[in-house]
């Protein structure tokens, strides 16, 4: 059965680089900007309220916090904190919910007033503003995470316990901060070339992917080793990929366990464009498990559930999927559900507010473009036998072979 379209949750006054779902509350993080100084439609960081409505996943404009002329092009969330990467720099935002104010009147009422709009539009977009107040932003730090001449943040993470941030960007320089004081620990020469993504694995390892076809396990400054996830398939020249993606995600039922799951897009537009590449490694030794071709349109982003049980992946022509992460077979596929190159993803969380909002779809991606849209991707639940009607069955199974044995051999009892 073909996958429904994608809802359009929500849709802003400017382009979309980045999505965040907070891990405990029912609520969406988006970014971006652009052409401020031309157009005057302020750049922003907007915060939206997720929940089910009649049965229908939903979202609804809670505040948007103005970044003036500069765009977030890049996000990472610790529980409140924002690290939000945005031109050369990375800003450190901290927010807070607090309940609206009671109108007037109705001092003694838990009735909150009339739901606002789904989303801005350049017109009313004063108007939303002030009608959002139930977010408070502060900002805490802006540090310079990048010095080249056409300098850029490109990825930002926190390690697990939200002590230590890693940005990478255009000079190809990796920067380890020390949080939330910011005092920058380490600076050190990655990649020859931008560096494209960052992730932080176990006793704080960084993994970065490059556009110098390299993708490195670091130890502090200290190379661990590059990886190759080509050295399998004999066929395929070293420089024809490059790594655009790197993430860690848990492993279903193994506690503890991880897995660094790659994407390697051609170096070069062909007229017959080659497949893009996934592949799963070991989240300790590091060695390639499993590489499979995942469509011959350009990878441009790459997301992971909680559980690790599933992937997904944008493209630069707008199509979005979800790929089973122990096979990394495609469940999921919709074809240019944006109109143009998908910047960022996230699963749905799986906790209490997580699974309301599932309503008995097995995962739910939020997916962010260029187009301004936010949209919604929900991938039904698999349908399976229960165990004790798999037991019935095999029981039904041997009762009938053996009166077949009976039949065709009398005296076989």
């Amino acid at each position: 059965m073909a996958p429904r379209r994608p809802a359009e949750l929500y849709r802003a006054p400017f382009p979309l680089y980045t999505v965040r779902l907070h891990p405990r509350r029912p609520l969406a993080i988006t970014a971006g900007g652009g052409g401020a100084a031309k157009t005057g439609i302020r750049n922003g960081v907007h915060f939206l309220q997720l929940e089910q409505i009649g049965g229908k996943f939903s979202a609804s404009l809670l505040h948007s916090h103005d970044t003036e002329t500069r765009a977030t092009m890049t996000m990472a969330l610790a529980d409140d904190i924002i690290a939000a990467g945005q031109d050369a720099s990375c800003h450190i935002l901290r927010f807070s919910l607090r309940a609206p104010e009671p109108a007037a009147g109705h001092s003694g009422s838990r009735e909150k007033g009339p739901r606002k709009r789904k989303g801005p539009s350049p017109v009313g977009q004063d108007e939303t503003q002030n009608q959002t107040s139930e977010v408070t932003v502060e900002s805490l730090h802006s540090v310079r995470t990048d010095f080249s001449p056409d300098a850029l943040q490109k990825a930002v993470r926190f390690n697990a316990d939200c002590s230590l941030l890693v940005t990478g960007g255009a000079d190809g320089f990796l920067r380890l901060w020390e949080f939330p004081s910011m005092k920058k620990t380490l600076e050190f020469k990655a990649h020859d070339g931008e560096i494209e993504d960052i992730a932080l694995g176990p006793d704080n390892k960084v993994v970065t992917a490059g556009r110098d076809f390299q993708c490195c396990v670091w130890q502090q400054d200290q190379l661990v080793m590059g990886l190759c996830w080509n050295e399998n398939l004999p066929g395929i020249p070293d420089k024809a990929y490059r790594y655009q993606a790197c993430r860690f995600g848990a492993v279903e039922d193994n506690a503890g366990a991880l897995r660094l799951y790659t994407v390697q897009v051609p170096h070069k537009r062909e007229r017959r464009p080659p497949p893009c590449y996934l592949t799963k490694w070991d989240g300790k030794s590091f060695l390639p498990l499993l590489t499979r071709p995942c469509g011959t349109e350009v990878i441009s982003c790459l997301s992971i559930s909680d559980s690790g049980t599933f992937l997904g992946l944008g493209t630069v022509t707008g199509s979005v999927a979800i790929h089973i992460a122990f096979s990394l077979q495609r469940l999921y596929y919709v074809k240019e559900a944006h109109g143009i190159v998908v910047t960022d993803m996230a699963f749905v969380p799986e906790s209490r507010h997580g699974r309301e909002l599932l309503a008995g779809n097995e995962a739910a991606l939020l997916s962010v473009a260029v187009d301004s849209r936010c949209k919604l991707h929900l991938l039904p639940s698999r349908r399976s036998l229960p165990v004790w009607l798999l037991l019935l069955l095999c029981a039904g199974l041997i009762v009938a072979a053996i009166l077949l044995l009976q039949l065709a051999f009398p005296g076989f009892l």
